[in-house]
Parts: C-alpha cells; structure tokens; sequence
C-alpha cells in the first residue's frame, strides 16, 4: 500500500537572493512574510504533524521561497539543524529546499550533505541566455549546466523548474528548453507559465507596452506540448501552473498572464482531447456511435473549463454520436474507445510518444 506523501512548506521569502529578477514578488507569491527561524520550523512542522497519520505517510520538510543557499551560512544552518533534528527524531522522512544555479558549489552541497538534505530543485526558469538576461536572472545557461553536474556529482534528487511566457522567449525556446531538460535527467520538474505580478519590475515593462503575456489558451498550447516532452521520457512532472494562494489571483496581484487555480486540469484536459481526437482518427473514422470511457478522477479533466475542450471535440465531429461513461478499473489520465467490437485503449503517457 503506498503511502500519503505530505510537504511541510517552509518559506524563505527573497533572504537569499540579492537579484530582482522581472517577474518576481516573493511575498506576493509566497503570500507570507514570517520571521523564520528555528523555533518557527520546529512549530510549522509539528502544526502539520498533528493533522496526519504519520505512520502511513512520508512527509517532506521543504524550504521554498527564496534561493536558499544564498542565505548566510550562519542562517542557512539554524534552518537546516531544526529540520535535520525532526529527521534524527524519525517525524520528517527527508529535506527538500529550492535555490538558484550560480548558488550551488562544492562547500555548499557539503554543507547540505550534513544535514542530510535529499533534494535540491533548481528555478532555472529558461535554457536560453537571451531570456535569461530579458528576465535579469543574473546566471547563464552555462551556470545551470555546472550546478546540475554537480549536484548529481553528490548524490542528491533534482528538481528542475522552467517558466514559459517569460520576456523574449517563444514556443521554439519553450520546446528547446524542454528538450535540454531531458538530457540534464532530472527526477522532476515544474512548469509555470509567467504572470505579472504586483510590484514588479515586468508589470512596469506590462504597463509600458514593453511585454505581452501569454493568454490562457497560448500557455495552455504550449505547456502541454511542453508536458508531453516530459511524459514520453518519464520526468515526473509535481507541478503545473503557480499554486493559487489568497492573493494569487488575478484582480488581486497577478496584473495580467495566463493564470487559472487548476492550470494543469487545463493543459490535462486539453491533451486528453488531443489524445481522443488522434485516436478517432486512427481507427473510428467509419463509425457513428461510439463510447469514450474514463476514469472517475479523469471525468473533471475531460470536462475541464466548462465543457471547453470537450465541446470542441464534440462540434468537430458532429456526425458521431458522442458518449461519455465513468470505468473506475481505468487508471488516471487513460481513456477508453470503443464502437461495436472495436475497443481502443491509451494513456496519455501511450500519446507523448506519438504526439512529442
């Protein structure tokens, strides 16, 4: 039976980073702006531990927020030895924290190693030195390719984590960026489409007419092309699209850009139609009645964003007779086809490799 997998978020918001890269807030984007320190990640943690069963789950202490190793090191290990000391007392399974390519080297990953942190996600945001520059990221493309090296050199998981919309950049380097991703073999990625957020130095580049976001259905196109990059080569993909937080949202302090708080039911839904459609065509196109059968958790994907990428299925094949039926012995993001005794099964996974 495999196990709940809880994260304990410890944010660091901005400590860290002396760069003012163009999309970030991180207050805005973490939606906290706590004194952390010890005796905080003592308290966060055991505030989480008292609403789970710890006994079938594997909880995860994360540092997220700002680029940890580029805190003091002083400070980085009053943070570290409060979680180490949940993982000595067997109440936290392992330590996770986010940080930047050019604040990774041998005398920090030594110092990580020593308090027994697992995983390490690196925010490299683009592999394309013109988008990193336009984005004031204050790294190269190279500087990814040396943190990466080393970070496997020492052992620890890798997370990786790209923005797409970001200023200069475009489905090409998008596709690039996906494609270079692969080759680094991380163990997991995120993908999150730019937004312009309150207080930033791209929401004044928004005002001025100096950048056009994304729209919705842009980021959508794109991130699941992105996505199926991924999946055809088996990257386990945590996250797609920003967590919806209070001031998340847009009216709130996201300006402008492709937000949606199930950003990634948009992009699964929007490939599960793809997937339908290549399937109709491949082996139904003479049938007339026919059956689409799915699992109970895929049901909210197909129909995501109000029956969108459902009905444009439906409409552009308006001589078929369309049904829908719920098959819970299917897995998550599979589908079913049938039509008399022609039965077709897929998963998404199946799809990346003819769709990628």
């Amino acid at each position: 039976m495999s196990k709940n997998h809880y994260i304990i978020p410890i944010f660091v918001p901005h400590i860290g980073c002396p760069h003012d890269c163009v999309f970030c807030n991180q207050k805005k984007i973490t939606g906290r702006n706590d004194i952390v320190d010890y005796d905080y990640v003592i308290k966060r943690a055991e505030e989480v531990l008292s609403t789970i069963n710890k006994k079938n789950s594997y909880v995860e202490i994360s540092f997220f927020g700002g680029s940890f190793t580029g805190i003091p090191f002083d400070y980085q290990r009053e943070l570290l030895s409060a979680a180490k000391k949940l993982v000595d007392e067997g109440k936290v399974d392992s330590i996770r924290l986010s940080t930047r390519p050019d604040y990774i080297n041998d005398t920090i990953l030594n110092n990580l190693k020593a308090f027994k942190v697992k995983t390490i996600e690196l925010g490299i945001q683009s592999l394309d030195d013109d988008v990193l520059k336009a984005a004031e990221r204050g790294h190269t493309v190279e500087d990814v390719y040396k943190a990466v090296k080393l970070i496997k050199e020492f052992d620890f998981e890798l997370g990786l984590q790209m923005m797409i919309g970001l200023p200069k950049d475009d489905e090409s380097k998008d596709i690039k960026t996906a494609n270079e991703i692969v080759n680094l073999k991380p163990d997991f990625v995120r993908i999150y489409p730019a937004l312009v957020i309150r207080d930033t130095e791209m929401e004044k580049m928004f005002k001025e007419g100096l950048y056009n976001p994304l729209s919705l259905e842009e980021a959508v196109n794109i991130t699941k092309k992105v996505y199926l990059i991924f999946t055809k080569e088996d990257i386990n993909i945590i996250r797609v699209g920003l967590q919806a937080s209070e001031g998340i949202a847009l009216g709130r302090d996201v300006v402008a850009g492709p937000f949606h708080p199930a950003f990634r039911e948009l992009v699964e839904g929007s490939i599960i139609c793809d997937m339908i459609r290549y399937i109709f065509n491949k082996s139904f196109k003479e049938y007339k009645e026919i059956k689409i059968f799915v699992n109970n958790k895929t049901i909210s994907k197909l129909y995501a964003n109000k029956k969108y990428y459902y009905k444009l299925l439906v409409n552009e094949y308006k001589d078929k007779s369309i049904r829908v039926f719920i098959d819970d012995n299917l897995s998550s993001l599979e589908v079913v086809i049938e039509a008399d005794t022609l039965s077709r099964k897929m998963s998404i996974k199946d799809y990346a490799k003819f769709a990628s």
